[in-house]
């Protein structure tokens, strides 16, 4: 199983960054893909969650700037970020586990703790 996280970069205060998240190696109709981040001495936390039936979710931080979509075919995860505050800078994650319906609950409250599959970071920067 792979996920490859790219899209990473340095944009200026209320820019735009598309991520992707290509994935290989499982059934990804039956996965939620979800993406994290990390900021330098804080915890990773959940930012956004597309299961597998297209349901998505958002972190209050983040909810009406990004939006995450999935295309199946291409088996790969999208998460448009518009409005980029420096509070965003981050490297950013993504992550797959089977659609058990308690995903997005446990990226909230476990941080992804679980998660058996994860990408390599991409980081954001956000100037001011």
């Amino acid at each position: 199983v792979q996920l490859q996280a790219s899209g990473g970069g340095l944009v200026q205060t209320g820019g735009s960054l598309r991520l992707s998240c290509a994935v290989s190696g499982l059934t990804f109709d039956d996965y939620v893909v979800a993406w994290f981040r990390q900021a330098p001495g804080k915890e990773r936390e959940g930012v956004s969650l597309v299961n597998s039936g297209g349901t998505t979710y958002y972190a209050d931080s983040v909810k009406g700037r990004f939006t995450i979509s999935r295309d199946n075919t291409k088996k790969t995860v999208f998460l448009q970020m518009n409005n980029l505050k420096p509070e965003d800078t981050a490297a950013y994650y993504c992550a797959a586990e089977r659609d058990h319906g308690s995903s997005w609950r446990r990226a909230v409250e476990y941080r992804g703790s679980g998660y058996p599959y994860w990408g390599q970071g991409t980081l954001v920067t956000v100037s001011s």
